[in-house]
């Protein structure tokens, strides 16, 4: 009888519990949006230098989302999401410019990251100009660029007007397709599968509920792997897309948004074909629906946000006369970097010596911290910034702001390969970065997560 009492005040206990957290007041307001993105009509495709046609149809459509979250404080904090191959630093920077002017929202308030799928529309302009490609792909990469510029803006200003009350929380899970891809070998790194190289296998997710926690509302996902399961020429949101069509189907009224992490030097294994494609995709999906099972981590807030360039350094490039030796070479990729680099010696003068990368912290409250970091960083980076903040909830993207290039951390970079180095001849970059990459770039975090610490 005793212990029937017992559980029986426990009870009342919970009762009266859950009775006084429904009275309280909210924390957040929230808001989700997507857009359609996919070409209405052939394009060419980013992400392999050996395509030399147009894409030929749809596999999965390809999408643009937006989360807006609102603070008790009434900070706001848009959160972008692209099935694209990356951020043009200029479409960042017209975004910036366009949200402060319409909803007075700062650089810190405003995150975009790309799932690098290499099954989307080529934008940048610079490649199609390299490539000597007609004129009217340039026009027609502009034109589109143009419309997914309206259409971010536009769901901004949707997600804006549709705030409601919300509940905020995280929790995570792990995937496992993702394989480090730096195979060493006594020719060097080779691009192959490496299962004893880093790997970030960690599925960050924030969930977006109605305060009574019976309504999903969104669901704010990441994981580091590159989306280049597929090499086809239709258009496709690879694994990616599909663990978000995925969600979507399985929590109807829902927006489920993919983050990509620091994944530069993993590969989605085993990778080729459209089934596995879905596989994957099914894979992460399963993930996510793992991470949303055990009570998760409700965030209090409020937002803390900061953003900065790191002002990363090259190493020498090569002097004029190298150049021109390059620009012989039976490597049509190598002649053309090198062209490249003497025409800009020829119009400037110089050829720039450092890039200024982006990074950005969002803080919510204690409760979780979200990296950002630009380029294609590789997973050495999340894992040492996970290292370095023992006990708190931290989440690591890379391909965020501005998608440049490759991102090596110190190890890569010394090791050598495609990503310390070798992907450069794609870029007008004179050639890797300086050994201090790592540094500098990790200095810049830790002032901004200085920067936006919560006060005790």
């Amino acid at each position: 009888m005793r212990s029937v009492l017992m559980a029986l005040t426990v009870l009342g206990c919970l009762a009266s519990f859950v009775s006084a957290a429904d009275d309280v007041k909210p924390l957040w307001k929230a808001a989700a949006a997507k857009a359609k993105i996919t070409p209405t009509e052939p394009m060419f495709m980013a992400g392999y230098a050996s395509r030399t046609k147009p894409s030929e149809g749809v596999a999965l459509d390809l999408y643009a989302k937006a989360l807006v979250l609102e603070d008790a404080l009434g900070q706001q904090q848009a959160i972008i999401t692209l099935d694209l191959i990356g951020v043009p630093r200029s479409l960042r920077e017209r975004l910036e410019k366009q949200v402060a002017d319409k909803f007075q929202l700062k650089p810190e308030a405003l995150f975009i990251n790309a799932s690098h799928t290499h099954c989307g529309p080529e934008l940048r302009v610079a490649k199609y100009e390299e490539s000597g490609i007609e004129s009217d792909r340039t026009a027609q990469a502009q034109d589109y660029t143009a419309k997914l510029e309206h259409a971010i803006v536009d769901m901004i200003a949707s997600c804006r007007k549709r705030l409601e009350p919300a509940r905020v929380s995280y929790s995570h899970a792990r995937c496992g397709f993702a394989m480090n891809r730096r195979l060493p070998t006594p020719m060097g790194y080779q691009n192959s599968p490496y299962p004893d190289g880093p790997v970030d296998h960690d599925v960050p997710v924030l969930r977006v509920d109605s305060p009574d926690g019976k309504t999903l509302h969104a669901i704010l996902f990441g994981y580091a792997c590159h989306n280049t399961t597929l090499g086809f020429q239709q258009f496709c949101g690879d694994y990616a897309g599909f663990a978000q069509q995925a969600l979507e189907d399985a929590h109807p009224g829902a927006v489920a948004l993919f983050v990509l992490g620091c994944g530069g030097d993993q590969n989605p294994y085993p990778r080729g074909q459209l089934e596995q494609c879905q596989q994957h995709g099914r894979a992460l999906a399963n993930a996510v629906e793992t991470a949303l099972l055990p009570t998760p981590k409700v965030l209090t807030g409020p937002l803390s946000r900061a953003i900065d360039v790191a002002v990363l350094q090259f190493a020498p490039p090569a002097s004029r006369e190298e150049l021109q030796k390059q620009t012989e070479s039976k490597n049509r990729f190598e002649a053309s970097h090198a062209k490249r680099l003497l025409k800009q010696l020829d119009q400037d003068g110089k050829i720039p010596l450092e890039y200024p990368a982006i990074t950005q912290v969002i803080r919510f409250g204690s409760d979780l911290t979200l990296i950002a970091m630009s380029g294609e960083v590789v997973a050495d980076y999340s894992l040492r910034l996970k290292r370095e903040l023992p006990g708190e909830n931290v989440w690591v993207a890379g391909y965020s702001n501005d998608v440049f290039g490759y991102v090596p951390s110190q190890r890569v970079l010394k090791e050598g390969g495609y990503e310390a180095g070798g992907a450069m001849t794609y870029t007008s970059f004179p050639g890797p970065f300086a050994e201090d990459v790592e540094e500098r770039l990790m200095s810049q975090i830790h002032g901004l997560l200085k920067t936006t610490k919560p006060s005790k």
